[in-house]
């Protein structure tokens, strides 16, 4: 994936992506880790009859139990899991909330959904269109005739939502990867304005609807269209259309000066020089791109209100769901494994991902330091899957793992590896 706030590891798992120091607490990683090993809790468990679905594998709760039963590690702190639908049901976390008291992860907690915050940005812009507010095939200069240099060319709106704007990626948005960086500045913000004029100092990656190519510039700028068109702030929108709705009572999304989550939660830890940092209040600057906070419950609430259309009429639907026929040119892994490798993979809002079993789940993977989650389901709905871990990595990998082994036993148990 391209930006920072998207490249996530989460995306490993649909391809089976001031000195705010002093506020912070410094614990040494591995000791900890080595010497408290947290039980895992299951909260619920349920098994499907078999033969309900041929395609959907039967749901093996021991698989879950395994991925995150030796939580606390070097590379995770905490795992919270939700599994739903018909074909059979598994709740459970591991790890611990907070390394120094060793309190468990709450399994009603709240985490910060970085890029999945892109599917609520992409259904409050589709109502919109549905609304005839705005023109999913109109340029974006139409709304927003100062945002882009002149120099760009027409790029549409659904461009946006699709990743094949060809839009530049922006440094800023880019600036977090470095550890001790974010630790020291992690309270500290930039406007949507200012992520979008960094990004357009480039020249355009591509010609749009030519390539795919994932980017966060796009999402800026469909927050920025979204209060633009509404006259409203997007935090407003999405809490109107989405939150109150669905009764989404751990949903927010916070502007960049909130930094605290309300609510149970796990915190969220980076390692600087062998040490944790806690990293849980942290700006939400990356707003309609990445700044949402959610649950669980919650999440699961509204992917299955929003694939059985309760959201949207049937032609915003349609195209919520609709995947573009040109090549994917991103890194990282999405769209580039399965039958179509090297092809588009994302939707506006969503992706797509087909698993060597031949199952298809829809959703989004996302992070931002010290949190990594995903939401994904089956198009009918049998089966909904949501974790959140929190990785100590700041995105480099490390949890990869834990991951695949979470997305192989929600959707295809062959991919499973088992740990010695």
């Amino acid at each position: 994936m391209i930006s920072s706030r998207s490249r996530r590891l989460g995306a490993v798992c649909t391809g089976l992506a001031l000195t705010a120091v002093m506020a912070t607490v410094a614990v040494p990683s591995t000791p900890a880790f080595a010497t408290s090993r947290a039980t895992i809790s299951t909260i619920s468990a349920t098994s499907a009859t078999s033969g309900t679905n041929a395609e959907l594998p039967p749901l093996d709760p021991d698989l879950f139990r395994e991925a995150i039963g030796d939580l606390p590690s070097a590379t995770v702190t905490g795992a919270l899991v939700r599994v739903s639908g018909p074909s059979g049901a598994w709740a459970g976390t591991g790890g611990v909330a907070d390394v120094r008291t060793h309190r468990p992860v709450p399994a009603d907690g709240v985490f910060r959904i970085g890029s999945g915050t892109k599917m609520f940005t992409a259904v409050v812009v589709l109502q919109l269109a549905a609304e005839h507010r705005l023109d999913l095939d109109r340029p974006v200069q139409h709304y927003l005739p100062h945002l882009l240099p002149a120099s760009y060319p027409d790029i549409t709106v659904g461009q946006l939502l699709d990743h094949t704007s060809g839009l530049p990626v922006s440094h800023i948005d880019d600036a977090d990867t470095d550890p001790r960086w974010f630790a020291e500045h992690r309270l500290e913000g930039w406007t949507p304005g200012q992520v979008v004029a960094d990004a357009v100092r480039a020249p355009m990656e591509f010609a749009p609807g030519t390539q795919q190519r994932y980017n966060g510039t796009n999402y800026f700028v469909a927050g920025l269209l979204i209060e633009k068109v509404t006259g409203h702030s997007y935090t407003t929108e999405v809490r109107r259309r989405i939150v109150r709705p669905l009764r989404l009572s751990h949903t927010s999304a916070p502007g960049y000066a909130d930094t605290r989550l309300r609510g149970p939660h796990a915190h969220g830890y980076v390692t600087v020089d062998g040490a944790l940092v806690d990293v849980t209040e942290q700006s939400a600057w990356s707003w309609a791109e990445g700044g949402m906070v959610s649950s669980a419950g919650d999440l699961t609430r509204f992917v299955t209100s929003l694939f059985r259309g309760r959201l949207l009429p049937p032609a915003q639907q349609a195209r919520l769901f609709g995947v573009p026929d040109v090549p994917y040119t991103g890194g990282g892994v999405p769209c580039r494994v399965g039958p179509e490798a090297g092809r588009a993979c994302f939707s506006m809002g969503l992706q797509k991902t087909t698993l060597p079993n031949g199952v298809t789940a829809w959703g989004k993977s996302g992070s931002v330091p010290g949190y990594t989650m995903a939401a994904f389901a089956t198009r009918d709905l049998r089966r909904v899957a949501v974790y959140s871990l929190n990785p100590t990595g700041n995105r480099d990998g490390s949890e990869g793992p834990y991951v695949q082994n979470l997305a192989a036993a929600a959707f295809d148990p062959d991919l499973f590896v088992r740990r010695d």
